[in-house]
This record gives structure tokens, sequence and C-alpha cells, in this order.
């Protein structure tokens, strides 16, 4: 009995290895590779041959032999391939090849280690780098965004880097890495895959992706998983400071998203002074820039110093680079102020009625202004029609 089973283990064993050499020979045959990818998935499943590294490297094989074939195709008759088959073929020849290395680091019976196939194996994908970034864009165009456009964005960018590469001569453009991965963060973006999204765009900013945009998106991405899981909002603040005072450094007022994320997390801890002397500061270097009269302007209406928030405030509104955002804000400011000078003014008096035309001219009438020429750059917007009405029922009721 025990003869019978030793023979039932070892026939088991040679039958899934036989598998793994019939997959072979199937290999670089396009009306075989079902069967191949058939008999060689026997062979992952088997205990016997699951943790063989040449299982893994057949497989790979299988796929970028049909690669190969498919390329040689297309450069008689484009037509005759489908590029998004040829991408997951890629794809699937990567994923099995990463199997197979670690096993073939392991020694056999004898003690001995496999050289051969790593070496297989890396020239194999040092030869298909530039076919990852081409794939990534077939599948992108196809709709196939994520994961497939994604991995393979980061295949290609990410092989310079990988361990089983080291000592090899694999020298990629840092410009074309940078594209990758950005495109590899829109990818799981779209994917909704925030934390990969934002991983890829920080590897875009590491290797000198000139394009602020790959910025603006890793910070999307800090924002939206703070909205997501309150667990992550100190790590997201920490992450968007990070980010913004990279962007801030290297694009400075180009892009005022950065530092008004500064400026913002300095207000949300309470370092109001700190905040406004970094927004004086560029005040000071441009003086005619009416974003940042607006932002100094939200600091100190956090402190609540109306005076000088509605006094910047007044200031942003009339620079002719002025923003709808920030006139819109001056507007709710100016109001808001003028609506309180109001409720505060008792009595009759010769004094009262100053000091009632004085909120009718310098707020009401100021501030609805100021409203309408936000109307002017954006017709669509029921925040600033709500503030309109508000303005036009002061005017009409409280002078009539």
């Amino acid at each position: 009995m025990t003869f019978a089973l030793c023979f039932a283990a070892v026939g088991s064993m040679s039958a899934q290895k036989a598998n793994v050499e019939a997959a072979k020979k199937l290999s670089g045959k396009p009306d075989k590779i079902e069967e191949a990818r058939s008999l060689i998935q026997q062979a992952m499943e088997n205990p016997e041959t699951a943790n063989d590294a040449q299982t893994y490297f057949i497989a790979g094989k299988i796929e970028f032999d049909a690669f190969d074939k498919d390329l040689t195709n297309s450069m008689i008759n484009p037509a005759s391939v489908d590029n998004v088959k040829m991408g997951q073929n890629l794809l699937n020849g990567y994923n099995n090849y990463v199997k197979a290395l670690p096993l073939a680091a392991i020694p056999n019976e004898k003690g001995k280690v496999d050289t051969k196939t790593p070496k297989n194996i890396v020239n194999t994908l040092k030869g298909h780098t530039n076919d990852y970034f081409k794939a990534g864009a077939d599948f992108f165009n196809a709709q196939k965004v994520y994961p497939e456009a994604y991995e393979c964005f980061m295949i290609y960018a990410d092989m310079p880097n990988q361990e089983f590469m080291q000592g090899e001569k694999l020298e990629l453009p840092d410009a074309d890495r940078g594209t990758a991965y950005f495109n590899a963060g829109l990818a799981a973006y779209s994917g909704n895959e925030i934390y990969k999204s934002a991983d890829a765009f920080r590897k875009a900013r590491g290797v000198g992706y000139e394009d602020k945009q790959a910025y603006i998106y890793e910070i999307a991405c800090w924002q939206a998983a703070a909205q997501r899981d309150s667990t992550m909002e100190q790590t997201a603040k920490e992450k968007i400071i990070e980010v913004a005072e990279a962007g801030d450094k290297k694009f400075g007022m180009e892009e005022p998203i950065f530092v008004n994320n500064i400026v913002n997390f300095l207000v949300t801890d309470g370092k109001y002074e700190q905040a406004v002397a970094k927004v004086s500061e560029l005040i000071a270097a441009n003086p005619d820039n009416a974003g940042l009269y607006g932002l100094r302007g939200f600091v100190y209406d956090r402190m609540d110093k109306d005076a000088e928030s509605v006094e910047d405030y007044r200031k942003a509104a009339s620079i002719d680079n002025v923003d709808f955002e920030t006139l819109k804000n001056a507007g709710k400011k100016i109001y808001r102020v003028g609506a309180d000078k109001w409720n505060s003014i008792e009595g009759n008096s010769e004094e009262a009625r100053a000091a009632r035309l004085d909120v009718k001219t310098n707020y009401f009438e100021a501030a609805k202004a100021i409203a309408d020429k936000a109307k002017a750059m954006n017709s669509n917007d029921s925040d600033l029609d709500y503030l309109l009405e508000s303005i036009d029922y002061a005017l009409t009721t409280y002078f009539n």
C-alpha cells in the first residue's frame, strides 16, 4: 500500500511536469494559446508544481511569445492584431514572471539555484519595457483605464527601480517615466483608487515631472481621502501640506492653489499671525494680485478682524485680474458686515441717519456692485444668486 501511494504521488507529479512541458511546446502557436494556458493552469493549481519556478516561467513565456507573434504580424498588417489583447499578454506575462523570480532563487534538492531562468526573465522584461508604455495608452484609449492601463504605465515607470533590474543597464528618460506615472495616476483616479493615484502622482513629482497638474491631482486625492475616512484626516493634512509646499516652491503664484492650501491649514491650526505674515510677504512681492488680497481677507475674517478683512476684499475687488470666487467672497463679507452694522444702529438721530446712509452706500450698494461684477463672470451660481437676493431685499426694505 505504501509503495502504491508513493507511486501515485510520483505519477501525479510527473503528469503535472508533463503539462508544463506540453505547454512549453505550444508556446508561440497563436491557435494553441488557450490550450497552453489550460495546461499551465493545471500545473499552477497542483501542489506538486505550484511552487516550481518553471511553471510560472513557462506561463509567462506563453504570453510573451504570443505578444511577439502579434507584434511581427502588426508590422505587416496593423489591422490584423488586437492591441488590447496584446496588452493583456504583456500584463499576464509580467505577473507570471514576477512570481517565477523568487521561486527560482530557492535551492533545489541538490542545493543548486536556478540562474538561467532569472536571466531569461530579466532579458525579456528589459526588451519589452517600452511596450508597456504603449500598452498603457492602448488600454486607456479602449476605456480599460483601471486596472489595465494603470498597471502597464506603472510597470514601465517602475522597471528601472525593480530589484531584479539592478545591475542591468536600463535607462529610461525621466520625462517619459514622469508621463507614465502621471498617466497611471489619472487611470487610478478614474478607477476611484485614490491612494494608488496619489502614489503615482508622487512618483511623477519624484522624477521631475513638470506639469503642475500632478501636484494638484495629488492634493485632490488626499482631500478625497480625508472626506471619506475621518481616521485619515491627519495623514491627509500632512500629505497636502507637503505637496502644497513643494508646488508653491516650484510654481509660486503661477498656481495659487498651493499657497491657498498652506494658508488654509495655518488658519485651521489657529496660526493666524503666521498666515497673515505669509500672505503679506507675497502681497509685497505681488501687489497687483487680487487673489492674495482675497486670501488675506479670508484670514482676517477668521480672526474676526472685520475692518481689515473688508479693506482687503475691497482692494481685491478693485483689481482687474480678480477672479469669480474672490468677488463672491468679497460681496458676502461686505454685505454681512453691513448687515451687522445696520442691526447695531438705534434711534433716528442725525448721527444714526448718517450711519444708515453709510451702510447703504459703502456696504450694501458696494456689495451689490461687486456681486453684479461676479454675476457677469458666472450667471449660474446659486450661492451668488442668494447673495444678490439678500442685498436687494435690504436695499428695497430698509431704505424704502
